[in-house]
């Protein structure tokens, strides 16, 4: 025991020896007596097997008369009571954390809910109905005597319980055991009784008090189990009375299934017997016969190799996957597990896996044979081939394409592509060597190069090389498309078998209610049979049985329907009929392998874009030819007829390969403008430089109008704004005219613009030639027409034409034939609107503002030369009328020489100009002439007051009117000279 259950002490003797008390030596030298051994206590908390002195520890017999450490005793609270502390009620963690620590709130956590009693009052409501029963029955229920025996019972229990505690917890232990000399030593501490003195007085009267104690402790746990036994004791006679009863019925339970049982031998001797044998016989008759049907599956498994080899030998894909499918399906289901063909399924596999690879390579090379045969046969797909045992050709494909698509290798258009590019490749380096095969000039072991072999050709060379890789390129388009068509047909075909499925599947769901409801009546009969037939079941387990047994011939009618199909795929093809029949029955059978109708559909999509591609591959090609022509610039060179005939050529090969794909490719069609933008780029500049040359040359002087140029002036006006045709020069050719006659009106005009409207007619052919070049030919065209107009202007009015061309003077004639000129350009840019407005899109439209621009331009230019002609006469009439002076004779010699001017100016513009325009011209010299008159009669002080000087200047007017309205066409003019006079005040 722990060293709190101190023993009773054992009495001293009176005499001179000490007391229980120890008390302290005072002086260093050991006693004069040997000290009093006490035994340790029985129980030890901490025994450590170590042996001990008999003073090392506290006895069981007598007081510690030894101070030692177990003699040690504090107080806590004395030991937490600091007198440092101000607060005597403060706990010890204010020593460590400080006074604030007691007086310190804390505050509650944030993440822990305040508990309150509403927080119960579920569990409060869920629990009150029950505890109100509870306390009900503890109320009603026992009785006084329970309530008295329970009393007992506890108090009994408690006294026991107290006396227990008396016994150590080592006696206790589940793990107890003397054998343990720990546990031994701690028990019975024989150190204490083995000194070397012999047995004192002391140590007898300590093992005498062991034995009463473990004595006691014996008696303890004796009369608690007595007690135990007492309280369960008539729990135990009732079980022995129970015990004695149940054999007595277990003996008669047993008398009575012996008769039972006889009984039921009986009845099965008599009655069950030979139905049972009889039951048993058609049971074995039929496991005979589903053996036999197995072994006649096993013998057509057996035979799968050796007709899928045939199958293959005459390339018939379809069949030997249906009947491998078929085969690893019954191995499968109706013969698994069978010793036999344990290596048959992984075969199969191998051979499934070996027809994949044969169907992609023959495909590949189906493709690549196709693509490259020779383009002057027909373009569609070839029916015969050389072998004829083989299927042709067409049905080759489907049968491949079908295999490929009942296998999910949905990317043998991609190996179908790569072999059209190939072959795209292929084309064009065929036409290229079969062209320089008829060219002696390329010498093909010196030039190896394709591009280098096309730019040593001739124009018409490499066109004729052109067209006939456009032709070749058609004919490749058009068998690609007979190819994918097949292709597409054999995807269309599954789709519909897919749709026929559904159909049927939808068709069978109502009848299938009412075979279901049969199936349940008759598995109903054969469960009551087969409660009455078959021996030791009960009904769920016959009625299962019975299910069973219709599972099995469903069985038996696949096994059947198997072997059918089996012996079927065995049977040798020989047409295209059997091919569609088996791929309508692999149709019909949903095979799991087949792609879902959302990949169909994608191979579909797959399909059309590559036929796109196959149309964008072909002007790629044909961009390489047209690239490898114009690296060297040979196609900015080309005249406007040749280059019209590339474009008509380009044009005509993107139409028909629009027409055949469907698909807008912009490759070719591109390059075919980036060369058109350079084409017209040296086409404008070229016109540009030869109509700066002509300007520069121009000595604007009135030109003969050639019959060729009068023609072109008159299909203009009938509608036909194109180039005509060259005449060779013959006899009856007629003679250049002096005017160019427009709409009934003459034009004379300077050669320069005679050949300005052949260039920009030239320009309108380009455009109707070629449209996509409109937007740019129309700038170009604007340029000219603006730089005509500048460059005229800079030798005309700004007298360039004195340095350039070397004239002495601009004359009035040289005035009025540009002014002239300048007209019939503006009559015709509402003709070059009109065309260039039908050949833009209405988007496009906004760019025929710049003739809007360039008529303003002119329109001023020629009032500019308008202005020019009325400034030359007004400097001359300030310098004759300065010098006027009214005297004899009249007519003065002023008069006579602005009258002789005025003629000479009529002279020079009345066969250039229109009479409107001359007239309105001579208005304006007249306006002049009247203003410049009656500055110089107010500065003479002459007025029209009828004196002598007035009726000088009257004469000298009316022969000024005279000379003016005899010139022709300004008869009609109203010169009203009555304003030459101030009026009067």
């Amino acid at each position: 025991m722990a060293s709190s259950h101190s023993s009773s002490p054992v009495p001293r003797p009176s005499g001179g020896g000490r007391g229980g008390i120890y008390h302290k030596e005072r002086e260093p030298s050991p006693p004069r007596c040997r000290p009093v051994r006490s035994l340790p206590d029985v129980c030890p908390k901490e025994p450590t097997g170590e042996g001990r002195g008999l003073c090392d520890g506290p006895s069981v017999v007598a007081e510690h008369d030894r101070w030692t450490v177990y003699s040690s005793k504090v107080n806590l609270p004395a030991a937490l009571n600091d007198p440092r502390l101000a607060k005597r009620e403060s706990d010890f963690f204010t020593k460590t954390w400080g006074l604030d620590f007691a007086e310190t709130e804390v505050m509650p956590s944030f993440y822990l809910p305040n508990i309150t009693r509403e927080h119960f009052g579920p569990y409060l409501q869920e629990t009150a109905q029950r505890e109100r029963i509870h306390e009900r029955c503890k109320t009603i229920c026992p009785n006084k005597d329970d309530v008295d025996a329970v009393s007992s019972i506890t108090t009994n229990h408690d006294k026991s319980r107290a006396e227990l505690e008396q016994v150590p917890k080592i006696f206790m232990k589940p793990e107890f055991a003397l054998e343990d000399p720990t546990t031994f030593n701690a028990v019975l501490p024989w150190s204490h009784f083995n000194s070397a003195g012999g047995k004192s007085s002391r140590d007898v009267a300590s093992s005498k008090l062991l034995q009463e104690k473990l004595s006691h402790y014996l008696d303890v746990v004796e009369v608690s189990i007595a007690r135990q036994i007492s309280l369960r004791s008539e729990a135990f006679f009732h079980a022995m009375s129970s015990q004695h009863e149940l054999q007595d019925r277990l003996q008669e339970t047993q008398r009575a299934v012996a008769v039972l049982r006889g009984r039921t031998a009986a009845i099965d001797r008599v009655m069950c017997q030979g139905p049972l044998r009889a039951l048993r016989t058609a049971l074995t008759r039929n496991n005979c016969v589903k053996l036999h049907n197995k072994l006649k599956l096993m013998a057509a498994v057996h035979q799968t190799q050796p007709t899928v080899q045939l199958l293959l030998s005459t390339s018939e894909f379809v069949g030997a996957l249906e009947l491998i499918a078929t085969t690893k399906e019954v191995l499968q289901q109706e013969l698994q597990g069978i010793h036999s063909f344990r290596h048959l399924g992984s075969q199969l596999c191998e051979l499934e896996k070996l027809i994949d690879k044969m169907m992609v390579e023959d495909f590949s090379m189906y493709a690549r044979s196709d693509l490259n045969r020779s383009l002057k046969d027909e373009p569609q797909v070839l029916e015969k081939v050389h072998n004829p045992n083989a299927a042709s050709l067409k049905e080759r494909l489907a049968s491949l394409v079908f295999g490929l698509l009942r296998q999910r290798k949905l990317d043998f258009l991609d190996i179908y592509s790569d072999e059209m590019i190939m072959a795209a490749k292929a084309i064009v380096a065929q036409c290229v060597a079969e062209s320089v095969l008829h060219i002696e000039e390329i010498d093909t072991e010196v030039v190896t190069k394709l591009a280098d072999q096309m730019r040593l050709m001739t124009f018409p060379q490499w066109f004729e090389l052109l067209k006939s890789v456009f032709d070749s390129f058609l004919l490749f388009l058009q068998r690609i498309k007979a190819t994918l068509n097949v292709i597409r047909n054999v995807v269309l075909e599954v789709l519909d078998s897919y749709q026929k499925n559904r159909l049927l599947e939808e068709a069978s769901s109502e009848p299938a209610g009412q075979e279901s409801s049969n199936v349940q009546q008759l598995l109903q009969g054969e469960a009551e049979l087969a409660y009455l037939t078959h021996e030791g079941l009960f009904i769920s387990d016959a009625l299962s049985e019975a299910q069973q047994q219709q599972q099995q011939a469903a069985v038996q009618d696949q096994n059947s329907v198997t072997g059918s199909r089996i012996q079927q795929g065995r049977a040798e093809p020989d047409s295209g009929t059997r091919e569609s029949a088996s791929r309508e029955q692999s149709f019909m059978s949903g095979e799991n392998m087949m792609p879902s109708e959302l990949e169909l559909n994608r191979v579909l999509n797959n399909i059309q874009e590559l036929l796109y591609t196959a149309s964008d591959v072909s002007h790629d090609r044909c961009v390489k030819v047209l690239t490898a022509r114009a690296k060297d610039g040979s196609l900015e060179r080309l005249s406007s007829a040749e280059f019209v005939c590339l474009s008509q050529a380009v044009d005509g090969f993107i139409k028909d390969t629009e027409e055949l794909c469907g698909r807008r490719s912009v490759s070719l069609r591109g390059a075919l403008q980036s060369q058109a933008n350079r084409f017209v780029h040296r086409f404008h500049e070229e016109r540009k430089t030869k109509l700066s040359l002509l300007l520069d040359n121009e000595r604007w002087k009135q030109a003969e109008v050639p019959a060729e140029f009068q023609d072109l002036v008159n299909s203009i006006a009938d509608g036909r704004i194109t180039l005509p045709e060259r005449k060779t020069p013959g006899p009856d050719d007629r003679k250049p005219t002096e005017f160019l006659l427009v709409n009934g009106q003459k034009y004379a005009v300077v050669g320069t613009v005679l050949l300005l409207i052949r260039i920009f007619l030239e320009y309108c052919q380009c455009v109707t030639d070629i449209p996509s070049i409109a937007t740019d030919m129309l700038t170009r065209l604007s340029d000219l027409l603006k730089h005509f107009n500048s460059r005229s202007c800079q030798l005309v009015l700004g007298a360039g034409a004195l340095q350039v061309v070397g004239l002495k003077t601009i004359t009035t004639k040289n005035l009025a034939l540009a002014s002239r000129c300048l007209q019939l350009v503006v009559l015709y840019i509402p003709v070059i609107r009109a065309h260039f407005e039908t050949k833009l899109q209405p988007k496009q439209f906004s760019v025929l503002r710049h003739f809007d621009h360039i008529t303003k331009d002119y329109n001023d230019h020629i009032a500019e030369i308008s202005a020019k002609l009325v400034a030359i006469m007004d400097s001359l009439f300030e310098k004759v009328l300065s010098k006027y002076e009214v005297k004899a004779p009249m007519p003065s010699a002023c008069f006579r020489n602005v009258c002789k001017q005025m003629a000479k100016m009529h002279e020079a513009i009345n066969e250039l100009l229109p009479e409107e325009q001359t007239l309105m011209l001579f208005l304006r010299i007249n306006a002049s002439f009247k203003m410049h008159l009656k500055r110089q009669l107010a500065r003479l002080g002459v007025v029209n007051d009828g004196g002598p000087q007035h009726g000088l200047v009257v004469v000298d007017v009316a022969f000024y009117t005279e000379n003016i309205q005899a010139l022709k066409s300004l008869e009609r003019l109203d010169l009203n000279m009555a304003e030459i006079w101030e009026q009067k005040r």
